[in-house]
């Protein structure tokens, strides 16, 4: 087996680096490489951008993450804190253009209850509501500076207690205020916290109260209208990479199959500077073809259904997936190999056609009818019947003397 692999590398280097089965000179070589460079680089990029092409599960349901986060909470200003959401703009929003915006140019399209959803956000937008938050701002940070004050107050009133009992007079005091008036002061910004708190309670009301508020709200505690929408989340979220692997190999396989014909024509015609080309072309499109077969198998449907069958019968011990990942990884990976070497680039496939057009039945160049070797690769061309002990060609399954049948498993 290992020397089969060493000899498929010398095969792929062979083709990577050969025109007409001599080597590239350095500089063509460096030339391919930043070429080959270049191409992978924008399929990386054509990858990227087709697997945007339909929307995702966030751009589909934008406000569902906002509406699930509102329903989890269970502290008692999350009314104001989601109304407060909708003010957090410098200026004015279109919360439902943006939505909008976000299905021109993709497939797929934003659904009608975040759409609904944008539109009250948007009509609490206006210049009272945010002088509102404005004024509740104000007054957290005048609470924030009477809590600071007050901690430093405390400081230096426990230090005073202390110099007090001990005696000492008040002018060989380190502190700046006696305890009295540290105890009066701190009284009085109690009393002013308290006040101001009470007057963010009410403006919270008030914001929460208003007409366009309450519409908001009201529609946001209708869980009828969001079960479709939390229905429609999951299973956008769960297909979502499939499609997202569908529009890949979608954008990946016609690419593969022009890179795949050119290279077959140019073996055929012994075009070796296209053949060269075409090859590093088949290579550079295999690659992220089989980096996303790889992503998908890891991020997608079978992993969703994977970890459904191991919760169902394990319970927590999800870390067995990954020791399936790791026997199904390589037993694909060497099933694509085993397709390619066998349909693709299958050299006993190929023989009869290469036969029949008198080319090696390893280069595919042309040669004479009567060359045992081949002039450009060295190879050689013929087997002896195990029948009638004479020459006939590799690959084919009958002799061509006796027509006995060839046992091409040994070849």
């Amino acid at each position: 087996m290992f020397a089969r692999i060493r000899r498929l590398w010398r095969e792929f280097l062979s083709r990577s680096g050969t025109i007409n089965n001599e080597p590239l000179n350095k500089v063509s070589l460096i030339v391919i490489i930043f070429i080959d460079i270049f191409i992978l680089v924008n399929v990386f990029t054509g990858l990227d951008d087709i697997s945007t092409w339909h929307l995702s599960p966030s751009q589909a349901y934008p406000c569902y993450s906002e509406w699930k986060g509102y329903q989890a909470k269970t502290n008692k200003d999350k009314d104001y804190e989601i109304v407060k959401s909708s003010l957090q703009f410098d200026t004015a929003p279109s919360l439902q253009q943006d939505y909008l915006q976000q299905q021109r140019g993709h497939l797929g399209k934003v659904s009608e209850v975040c759409l609904k959803y944008a539109e009250y956000k948007d009509k609490i937008y206006n210049s009272e509501n945010r002088q509102t938050i404005k004024t509740i701002d104000q007054k957290q940070s005048q609470i924030g500076k009477l809590e600071q004050t007050n901690r430093n107050i405390r400081t230096q009133y426990d230090s005073t207690l202390l110099e007090k009992i001990a005696g000492q007079k008040n002018q060989q005091s380190i502190n700046a205020v006696s305890a009295e008036k540290a105890k009066q002061e701190l009284d009085r910004n109690s009393r002013n916290i308290a006040t101001l708190n009470q007057d963010i309670s009410n403006l919270k009301n008030q914001l929460v109260t208003k007409p366009e508020s309450s519409n908001f709200l009201n529609f946001v505690k209708d869980n009828g209208q969001f079960k479709p929408v939390e229905a429609g989340y999951k299973r956008a979220d769960f297909w979502y990479p499939s499609i997202q692997f569908a529009f890949q190999s979608l954008f990946l396989v016609p690419l593969i199959l022009v890179a795949l014909s050119v290279y077959n024509f140019a073996q055929r015609r012994g075009y070796g500077l296209i053949s060269l080309i075409s090859w590093h072309l088949l290579v550079i499109f295999f690659i992220p073809l089989v980096l996303k077969v790889f992503e998908f198998l890891r991020f997608g449907v079978i992993l969703e259904f994977l970890i459904n069958v191991f919760n169902a019968l394990f319970g927590g011990l999800l870390f067995l997936i990954s020791y399936v990942y790791i026997l199904l990884i390589p037993l694909f990976g060497f099933g694509v190999i085993k397709f390619l070497q066998k349909v693709i680039f299958n050299s006993k496939v190929q023989a009869a056609n290469r036969v029949q057009k008198s080319r090696c039945i390893n280069c595919a160049r042309k040669i004479g009818s009567n060359d045992a070797y081949c002039p450009h690769c060295g190879y050689y061309q013929y087997i002896e019947c195990p029948n009638c002990h004479n020459l006939t060609y590799k690959y084919l399954p009958h002799c061509k003397v006796c027509g006995h049948p060839q046992d091409l498993s040994n070849l």
